[in-house]
Parts: structure tokens; C-alpha cells; sequence
């Protein structure tokens, strides 16, 4: 046994019944995820925050998110892939519990400071819950016939489809209940998934192994550092108009400033927001499909990768083109959304085939170690989009947010074309 591997007792689990079991516990924990994001956003926009300011909010987010990534590979490696999701689940709940705590009397400074330490929490719950999901899927996945491509597609396809539900149900549950009575409410049902996953959890699960040294977790793999880089650079494409950009616009262009038209205004953002993540996740979990990749080999997947990162680049280009010669209006909104909708096809396919990759490129006595490695630089990517997405649209509005995500989907493709084949 290397230092790295982790001790697998027998009988290994059911395949079918542990995914199950596993993705059952990621649902959950993204739908209130994704809830809470905008609960969070919608509630402080409406409040007078600005694009900035909304965006410190998840900042913490995302730098605990590149943290936990980091070492959460070596916690897996060292205490077992189960006791990471169950971590993961139970921060996220005492997260809800204290988000609940917040006081509308409080001032701006102190609010942002409250927020930003929960969300960091939260990014710390989500992290944790991830990379045990995607690192079980290596373990548990048949190798033939391309079981491995479609399992995790799978997996990541539903998980966006269930949050982008969670925006929606976000959304409408601050229109209907509120901030306070929403939060606790998901708490709640957290708890209750929290239990039932701990009951049903298939034994068999990789345990753990005292050897597993921290100093590990940096990958020594060019093609895993090349294609982490890549991943980096395309969630913050995404992130620097979806995180703030997108949100904000929106919510000025529809709502008339009324607490009748902010409502109204939550429920058509929530709803917008939720079917591109809904979308986006139907078209990862095809993406072996839309690839062929039955049949493919790693390389051609690899070579297909960096066409479509590619392709992502000249999306953010047209749209900002089409801010700039367009007043806000009817037709500028449906191009946007039909713009962003094409977006969210491309990314998509990006993501998907990353997520295959990772897990194609590392080892089984390393996979919680290069997936932890792997997110690691998604969190980097998303907490770059984040901030700039926030300093993009106070500087030059929606234009620059869009020609900034046009830039990092270059860099993204610049990054993929190093990935070696083999």
C-alpha cells in the first residue's frame, strides 16, 4: 500500500445502492445551497447594497472553498470519504442556524461581516460534500463501456439541476415567508436528510489511512495541474456575470422600486436563475451523448475539451457587443437570456468532460487527493469571478462584466490546449 491509499474494507459496497445514497445526500445539500445563494443576494439588493458590496458576501465563500478543497483531500485520505459528507452536511446546518441569528438592526458593516463568516462556513459544508461525492463516484463507477464519464455526468447533472431549483425555491420562499423563517425552515429539512442518509449509508466506503501525509495533496501530474488551471479560468467566466452581474441587472430593469415589483421581480430572477441552472445541469448529465464518448478515448475527449472552451470564448464577445449598441429594452432582455441560455450549453459540455478528466488522469490510491487538488482551483476560479463580477458591473456595468468572462473563457482555453495526451 502506498502512503496515499486509502484502506477499502471488504465486501465493497453495492455500486448502485452507495451512489444512490451518496447523490441522495449531494441533492440535499445543494438544493439548500443553492437556495440560500439567493436568499442571501435578493435579500441584501433589496436592503441597498451595492454590486460590490454584494459581492464581499461570498467572497469568504469562495476563499474557504479553495481552503477546504485543499486539505479535504488529505481529510478524506485520512478519516474516510463518509465522515467528509457527513461533515459537510452538519456544518451546512449549523451555517442555516446562524444565518437565522441575523439582526435587520445591525449596520451594513457588521451585517457584511456576519454574512461573509457564514458563508464561509458554508463554502467550508459545501466543499467537503463535493469532493466526497465526486471521489466516491471514482471508486464506485463500472470501468467499461464509458461508466465512468456517464456516472459523474450523471451525478453533476442532476446536482445542478436540484440547485438550480434551490435558486428558484430560494427566490420564492423570500417572497412568501422571508428571510428568517426560510433559513430555519431548510435547516430543518436538512437535519432530517442529515439523519436519513446516516441510516442508509451503505457500509464499504473507503475508511481512511493514518499514513496520509498532508505534503501529498499538490498533485505532481502535469496534465492534472493543466486541466485544474483550465477549470479555474472557466467557472470564473461564469461567475463574473452570473455571481452579481446578471442578479443586479435584472432586478433594476424589472422591478419599479415598490415592494409589490421586488417581489415580483425576486420571482422572475429566481426563475430565470433556476432554469439556466436546471438547464446547464440536463445538458452535463448528456454530455457523454452530445460527445459520443462511448467509443472516444481519452485523448479525443481531452481534444474535444479544448474545441468547446473554444467555442465558450465567442459567446460573452457577441452579448457584450450587443449591451453596447443596445439601450436596455425587450429585445436587449431576450437576447440576453437566449445568449446566456447558449452560454450555459457550452459550459456545460466544458464542465462535464472536466469532471470526467480528473477522475481519468488520477489514481485510485489518489483520487480524494487530486479532486480535492482539482476544486481547489474551481473555488480559485469562482472566488476571482466573484470579486471581479462585483468590480466589473460598479465599473462599466453589464458591457464589461460579459467582455470580462470573455477573457477568463480565453485563458481557460489557453490553459486546456497544454494538457498532454498520452
Amino acid at each position: 500500500m502506498t502512503d496515499t491509499q486509502i484502506n477499502t474494507p471488504d465486501p465493497k459496497p453495492d455500486g448502485l445502492a452507495a451512489y444512490v445514497t451518496v447523490t441522495a445526500a449531494y441533492w440535499a445539500f445543494m438544493l439548500t445551497d443553492g437556495a440560500l445563494r439567493m436568499l442571501v443576494l435578493l435579500h441584501f439588493n433589496g436592503l441597498g447594497f451595492s454590486p460590490i458590496q454584494l459581492a464581499y458576501l461570498f467572497l469568504l465563500y469562495e476563499v474557504m472553498g479553495i481552503v477546504t478543497n485543499l486539505s479535504a483531500g488529505w481529510i478524506a485520505a485520512r478519516f474516510g470519504l463518509t465522515s467528509t459528507l457527513y461533515a459537510g452536511l452538519t456544518i451546512q446546518i449549523l451555517a442555516l442556524i446562524a444565518l437565522a441569528q441575523l439582526d435587520p438592526a445591525w449596520g451594513i458593516t457588521a451585517s457584511v461581516i456576519f454574512v461573509m463568516c457564514v458563508q464561509g462556513a458554508s463554502g467550508v459544508a459545501k466543499d467537503l460534500s463535493k469532493m466526497s461525492s465526486k471521489s466516491a463516484v471514482k471508486l464506485l463507477a463500472p470501468k467499461e463501456d464509458g461508466g465512468l464519464f456517464r456516472w459523474v455526468a450523471l451525478l453533476t447533472g442532476s446536482k445542478n439541476a436540484v440547485k438550480g431549483c434551490g435558486f428558484f425555491l430560494g427566490a420564492a420562499l423570500l417572497a412568501i415567508w422571508g428571510f428568517q423563517a426560510s433559513v430555519w425552515g431548510m435547516a430543518i429539512i436538512l437535519v432530517v436528510i442529515l439523519v436519513g442518509v446516516v441510516i442508509f449509508m451503505p457500509s464499504g466506503l473507503p475508511q481512511g489511512s493514518k499514513k496520509a501525509k498532508f505534503s501529498q495533496v499538490f498533485s505532481k501530474d502535469k496534465n492534472v495541474n493543466r486541466l485544474s488551471l483550465a477549470r479555474m479560468f472557466l467557472f470564473g467566466a461564469r461567475d463574473v456575470w452570473f455571481v452579481v452581474g446578471i442578479p443586479v441587472y435584472f432586478n433594476a430593469v424589472l422591478s419599479d422600486g415598490t415592494a409589490e415589483g421586488r417581489r415580483e421581480a425576486f420571482f422572475i430572477i429566481g426563475i430565470f436563475m433556476a432554469v439556466w441552472i436546471i438547464f446547464y445541469g440536463a445538458v452535463q448529465g448528456n454530455a457523454p451523448r452530445i460527445l459520443k464518448a462511448a467509443s472516444a478515448t481519452t485523448d479525443e475527449i481531452t481534444a474535444k475539451a479544448i474545441n468547446w472552451v473554444g467555442y465558450l470564448t465567442l459567446v460573452p464577445l457577441v452579448l457584450t457587443g450587443a449591451v453596447l449598441m443596445l439601450d436596455t429594452s425587450l429585445t436587449l432582455t431576450s437576447i440576453l437570456i437566449i445568449g446566456l441560455l447558449v452560454f450555459g450549453f457550452i459550459f456545460a459540455v466544458n464542465s462535464a468532460v472536466h469532471s470526467y478528466l480528473i477522475l481519468a488522469f488520477t489514481s485510485d490510491e489518489r483520487v480524494t487527493m487530486d479532486v480535492g487538488f482539482y476544486y481547489m482551483s474551481n473555488a480559485a476560479g469562482r472566488l476571482i469571478g466573484t470579486l471581479l463580477s462585483g468590480v466589473s458591473y460598479q465599473i462599466g456595468g453589464l458591457s464589461l462584466c460579459l467582455f470580462t468572462a470573455s477573457v477568463m473563457a480565453a485563458l481557460s482555453w489557453l490553459a486546456a490546449r497544454r494538457i498532454q495526451k498520452d
